[in-house]
Order: structure tokens, then C-alpha cells, then sequence
């Protein structure tokens, strides 16, 4: 009745408080009533504001449903997933199906491209990437059939010198991300983030007789001597192959299944132990001065990964089991076998190729050596097979 009344006499709720406002203003006088109209002026607003709202809105009645407003409910989910605590979207991102998407990948990598369609493809990827081709054996871009031959192109014999003054040169191109001494055990992944050295190397059973002594002392063969670690990051227009970084012999070939996760720095940076989930494979063995291990990561698209002198090693199996691993000993395969085998072992020279990405990825390497070593890198510098890494 009062509504009615009120549209009858074309009083809204404004014109009302107005009234009322002014009346007690009247009372109050000059200061109350200088007062009052402030007040008056800055509620008046607020209330044209409401209607003018509860008219958009349909006056009381409930708002639409999310299924009526898709794009307000996109936002709403991305706001929450933003808030979420980090832990969820490792679990997330985890949950990805990246040996799935990186298996399709291969398949797509090795069709066969029409000659007419492949220069302006690789030219793409050339552009996208600043891949150098004038390094490479082949510059013709119709040569490369497939995206995966163009990816683990050869380059040219004096395209890649070695370092003679070093004893340990750079494995593949890429871009330094950590050198070091290893301490208590662990390896920086990213800056103030680490892994466990010995998730990432596995048991080492024949070394486990002293309890007593940490992993790392455990890969020691002299007390005397240091264990150092470096961390070379492979981009997508990088020549894919390693090669090895000095003199040493294999004995071990160890074989992680697992997720294929990128390694890129920014992702590093929120995944723990990246490099302890990724698929790789850890070539172990001996150089002159004690333990030296060679590690081939994984990563997205990076389901395949080749080591020439082992035809049994097959990565990016579709079936595995969460933290199980593969060994296979050169010690125990003999001569029969394996010809670059001598003395129970595969014997690789400096520079040697040794193996293969199928696009960029990691080459972590741990070794080692006395501890007057030196390290000549800095952190985030690109490098080229065949520099120096360090010297004694």
C-alpha cells in the first residue's frame, strides 16, 4: 500500500529522505544543516546508484545461473586456480598426459613432408628459434624429409673444435645453468631450489658398504678429491646431439621411466626435483680421476632419447612403473657384444658422439675430480660442444 501511495504521488525513495533530510536540517540550524546537506548530497548518489542496479538485475530477483553467464564463469574458475596453493598445480600439471602427447609428437615428427612444403616449414622453425644452418652438413632444407631429421641434423666437421687445453669440455649447445661443488648431497636445480643426488643417480649397491658415509662420499674413490656437477640446458634450436666430455669408460647404463615434464628454468623453478621425475638415462662409469656420470633428461616432446652404442635402450615406453628403473651393465656384456668395449667397458674418446635428443632438453653431468678444480663459466652463458668447462 505504501509502494502504491508512493508511485501515485511520484515520491521514489530519494525525493522521501530528501524531504526528510531537510526538515531535520531546518531544525539543526547553520553548522547541522551545512552538515546534513553534505550528507545528504553523498547518499542521495548512492541510492540512484542501487536502483539503477536492482533495475539491471531485475529488482530482487536472483541472478542468473552460471550456465547463463559462461564467460563470468571462466573467470571465477581462474580466479580460484590462481589461489590455489602450489602443491595443486604441481598435481595438476603432474596429471598432464605428456609421454602420451609426446609419443603423438614423434609420430607427427617422422611423416614425411612434401618437398614443396618443407622449406617453408623449416624456415619457420628457423626464424622461431635462430637456428644457425650455415653450421649445419646439409643446408638444404629439402634434404630433411621430416620435421625429426631436420631436429638431429649433423653439422659441419670443423663446425664444433675441442677445447685442447681443457680437461673437460661442454657435451651439447646449450645454456649453463648451474656449475658447482655437490654439498651434502645435493644438486641446485634452479637458484634456492634442490634435488636429492641420490634420487636422481639411484642406489649405488656396490658402494654401500660403509653406512656410515653420505651418497656423495659414497661415490668417492679418494678422500682427497671433490664431487662437481654441471647443468646444461638444451633449447629447441640447439644442435640435438651429445657428445662425450672427456676420456672415460662406461660400465652402467641406467634407464629412469617417468614423467616428461618441461625442464625449462621458469618450470624448475615450482617442480621439485624435476630432474628426479623425468624420464632419463644415467651412463656411469670412470675417467681418470674417479667417478664420472653422464645423464640424459627428458622433457615434453623429448620422449625419445638415443645412445648410439646401445641398440637395447628403448624411452617413452607407454606402460611403467612410478620410480622403477633399468640397469644394464657393459661390465657383464663383454667383448662378444659390444666392440668399443675393452677391459670391461665402453670406452668413449673426448668429443665422441655418444647420443641423441629428439628435440632440445638437459645433459647433467657429475664427476669426480680433484678439489683445486676450476669451473671457466658463468652462470647463463650459451656454449658449444667442444668448449672448456674447467680446468685443474
Amino acid at each position: 500500500m505504501v509502494s502504491f501511495f508512493l508511485r501515485r504521488r511520484g515520491s521514489g525513495p530519494s525525493n522521501l529522505l530528501r524531504r526528510v533530510r531537510r526538515q531535520e536540517c531546518e531544525r539543526a540550524g547553520g553548522r547541522g544543516r551545512v552538515r546534513m546537506t553534505a550528507q545528504l548530497r553523498l547518499q542521495v548518489p548512492c541510492l540512484a546508484v542501487r536502483r539503477h542496479l536492482s533495475t539491471l538485475s531485475g529488482g530482487m530477483r536472483c541472478p542468473a545461473p552460471w550456465r547463463r553467464r559462461p564467460i563470468t564463469f571462466l573467470c571465477y574458475i581462474l580466479s580460484i586456480s590462481a589461489l590455489r596453493p602450489m602443491a595443486n598445480r604441481v598435481a595438476l600439471y603432474h596429471s598432464f598426459p605428456t609421454r602420451l602427447l609426446s609419443r603423438a609428437w614423434g609420430r607427427l615428427n617422422g611423416v614425411e613432408l612434401p618437398t614443396w612444403l618443407r622449406k617453408p616449414i623449416y624456415s619457420l622453425y628457423i626464424w622461431t628459434f635462430g637456428v644457425n644452418m650455415q653450421e649445419a652438413a646439409v643446408e638444404d632444407l629439402h634434404h630433411y624429409r621430416n620435421l625429426s631429421e631436420f631436429f638431429r641434423r649433423r653439422l659441419k666437421p670443423a663446425a664444433r673444435p675441442l677445447c685442447a687445453s681443457s680437461c673437460l669440455i661442454s657435451p651439447a649447445d646449450g645454456r649453463i645453468l648451474h656449475f658447482g661443488r655437490v654439498k651434502n648431497s645435493e644438486v641446485e636445480q634452479v637458484k634456492g631450489v634442490t634435488y636429492s643426488l641420490e634420487n636422481f643417480l639411484g642406489p649405488q649397491n656396490s658402494r654401500s658398504k660403509n653406512s656410515s658415509l653420505s651418497f656423495r662420499d659414497l661415490l668417492l674413490s679418494c678422500p682427497d678429491n671433490d664431487l662437481f656437477h654441471v647443468v646444461v640446458y638444451l633449447a629447441p634450436g640447439d644442435y640435438h646431439c651429445f657428445h662425450s666430455p672427456t676420456e672415460w669408460k662406461v660400465e652402467l647404463r641406467r634407464h629412469f621411466p617417468g614423467t616428461l615434464m618441461s625442464v625449462n628454468p621458469g618450470v624448475a623453478r615450482w617442480v621439485k626435483e624435476l630432474f628426479c621425475l623425468n624420464e632419463r638415462v644415467v651412463l656411469t662409469g670412470q675417467w681418470q680421476h674417479g667417478f664420472f656420470s653422464l645423464t640424459a633428461v627428458g622433457a615434453t616432446n623429448v620422449g625419445s632419447i638415443r645412445v648410439y652404442f646401445d641398440q637395447e635402450l628403448q624411452t617413452n615406453s607407454p606402460c611403467y612403473s612410478k620410480g622403477s628403473f633399468h640397469d644394464h651393465s657393459y661390465v657383464a656384456v663383454g667383448d662378444q657384444v659390444l666392440k668399443t668395449t675393452n677391459e670391461g667397458g665402453v670406452v668413449l674418446q673426448k668429443g665422441e658422439a655418444v647420443g641423441e635428443f629428439n628435440l632440445g632438453s638437459t645433459i647433467v653431468l657429475l664427476f669426480e675430480a680433484p678439489k683445486d678444480f676450476i669451473f671457466n663459466l658463468q652462470p647463463g652463458q650459451q656454449i658449444r660442444v667442444g668448449e672448456g668447462l674447467g680446468s685443474l
